[in-house]
């Protein structure tokens, strides 16, 4: 029986900056889609319904949903004490991918879990006319999913291979450190936004 899923809060401010990126034709397609996903989720939706809206797996809906809800508290805190374009770049921080530890990727542990989760599914129960995954197939139903904005063909077959344990394992590792420290793991300063000292002063 799945979990009770993760309450999405925002402010007005927020919301109008989650609507522009939703629906602007000039911000990345995963960020623009993930934007939609918190204003769903805050209008009321169910993971459920959000997927079926969206063509997303709905273990991704969880979370981002759950993202949210740990950093809005940064958010409010920099709403509140920076300019504008500071809450803008820090929503854009907070729906961005995790870099993978020791490697220029994008990939979460999460992630990575869940591109292996659809590789042990049957392909046709995604309507995939094959008997067997190919990397290029699972490339593109990841990408359908919205499990990830962009993955190569390449990157799946090492998933694949070695079962993605040793990345996920570093991945999880970083992620835990960050969060022993109170914030993201990048953190951005242009504008005078930093988001992890943000996030650990509104954890105070």
């Amino acid at each position: 029986m799945p979990g009770k899923a993760a309450k999405v809060v925002i402010s007005e401010r927020q919301q109008q900056v989650l609507q522009t990126m939703a629906f602007s034709r000039s911000c990345a397609k995963g960020l623009a889609h993930r934007a939609e996903v918190i204003l769903l989720a805050f209008e009321g939706y169910k993971n459920e319904d959000i997927a079926k809206k969206l063509h997303w797996e709905r273990h991704s809906i969880g979370i981002w949903r759950r993202r949210w809800q740990k950093y809005f508290q940064c958010l409010t805190v920099i709403e509140c004490a920076e300019k504008p374009a500071a809450l803008r770049e820090a929503v854009e921080e907070v729906l961005s991918d995790l870099p993978r530890a020791g490697c220029g990727g994008t990939f979460s542990a999460d992630q990575i879990a869940l591109i292996l989760a659809v590789a042990c599914e049957p392909p046709d129960k995604s309507g995939r006319p094959v008997t067997h995954w190919t990397s290029r197939e699972l490339a593109d139903e990841v990408i359908k999913r919205g499990i990830a904005a962009t993955i190569s063909v390449r990157q799946v077959g090492r998933f694949l291979k070695d079962g993605g344990t040793s990345t996920a394992q570093e991945s999880l590792l970083a992620q835990r450190e960050s969060e022993r420290r109170g914030g993201l793991r990048t953190t951005s300063t242009r504008g005078g936004c930093d988001l992890s000292s943000r996030a650990a002063a509104a954890g105070k």
